[in-house]
């Protein structure tokens, strides 16, 4: 006979006898005896969430698990109230998650579960997404996303940094409605033949003084509206000192934003919200992938062997990025003004570069010494000529 020599096995014990594994104790069924996937506890699986859109994301959750070698387990909606006691039953296993709203409060949660769980930017993920826009779809794209060995993770932020970043959120949202009330201010007197001086100042004398004085040549309704906005000012500049000020109080009790603040161009406000919205800054192997993570870097175009790069890519942090421009324009405008107590590097940029151009040179720079001080726990030292 040609065939290939037969040898005896075992008969296989009976299904009764079979180890359930983790899978199928989850779902309640008798594995199949020819599963290559069904070993004793082969759920190392991977619970996968996809907010349900809109309306129901708020309380239903898409999970998807796999097996060790990848076989679909389970795939279904889950209510959020039951969520963490579903994962509660599973066995220590990856979870993967969009780097969405509320995902650092689920994975410091899931955490504490003894689970590893992996945050990833959504636009990363929706790479993996093969046809059509369902939530089935999108959990099974995170299920492949997270095994991927060159995908980048979002680092989960402690409760402290969200305190943290919450206050400088309210700040943000409060300097942003208090320039709209400013507008609408000079918009008003504008119509009315009355401008004011340039700078948020003169509009803010004014909102004090509003009430106080002689009634403005307009007709009195235009003149009421103009006292509401002007009561209005008022309260957003009080809110807006207030958060200033326990930003700053925080900073100071910080080694690491204390660190930073000896930077020149680095104030209270920004050191606070780099060290709190970085964390570890050991997440970035070089100082230029936090200047890239901030959008600081210019755009790659480059091919055949030839280089060509184009504006600054501007993703990333919007909020860090625009303190350090901002820190950095006040540094090159004191160099301007005032050469004599202008630092070496600052003092070498050409006069003839486009200013805009210096400070985000300037603040690409800064991003990579911010790293340089994180990273290795040093002082600041200004740069020898």
């Amino acid at each position: 006979m040609g065939g290939k020599w037969m040898r005896w096995m075992a008969p296989a014990p009976p299904a009764s006898n079979v180890p359930k594994c983790s899978c199928h104790r989850l779902l309640g069924k008798e594995p199949p005896n020819d599963s290559k996937d069904c070993r004793p506890g082969s759920l190392t699986g991977r619970a996968l969430f996809s907010d349900v859109p809109r309306g129901m994301a708020k309380d239903v959750f898409q999970v998807h698990c796999v097996s060790a070698t990848g076989r679909r387990v389970i795939n279904k909606k889950i209510k959020r109230a039951k969520l963490l006691a579903f994962l509660e039953t599973l066995p220590r296993c990856v979870v993967g998650m969009e780097a969405c709203g509320s995902a650092h409060h689920w994975g410091g949660e899931l955490r504490k579960l003894g689970h590893d769980v992996r945050l990833m930017p959504a636009a990363y993920v929706k790479l993996y997404v093969k046809r059509g826009k369902t939530d089935a779809a999108d959990a099974e794209a995170i299920c492949e996303a997270v095994r991927r060995q060159s995908m980048r993770f979002v680092e989960i932020e402690s409760e402290d940094q969200q305190a943290v970043l919450a206050i400088h959120s309210a700040r943000d949202l409060v300097v942003r409605q208090r320039t709209q009330v400013v507008n609408m201010i000079r918009s008003i007197l504008r119509e009315f033949g009355h401008i004011l001086p340039t700078g948020i100042e003169a509009v803010s004398k004014f909102a004090r003084e509003h009430g106080t004085e002689d009634q403005l040549d307009m007709p009195e309704i235009a003149d009421g509206i103009l006292g509401v906005m002007c009561h209005q000012l008022n309260g957003l500049n009080a809110r807006v000192d207030g958060l200033t000020k326990l930003i700053e109080q925080h900073a100071w009790l910080d080694a690491d934003a204390r660190r930073l603040m000896r930077m020149p161009g680095i104030g209270p406000i920004t050191a606070s919200a780099i060290v709190a919205t970085i964390g570890d800054a050991k997440q970035f192997e070089t100082g230029r992938d936090l200047a890239t993570w901030l959008g600081l870097t210019p755009l790659n175009k480059s091919s055949g062997g030839k280089e060509r790069l184009g504006r600054i890519i501007k993703k990333g942090d919007r909020y860090i990025r625009k303190l350090l421009i901002i820190g950095m324009t006040s540094r090159s405008l004191m160099a301007k003004n005032k050469p004599e107590k202008a630092d070496t590097w600052t003092a070498k940029l050409p006069d003839e570069q486009p200013f805009r151009l210096a400070t985000v040179a300037m603040a690409n720079k800064s991003a990579r010494i911010i790293w340089a001080l994180l990273t290795k726990r040093e002082e600041y030292r200004q740069p020898i000529v």
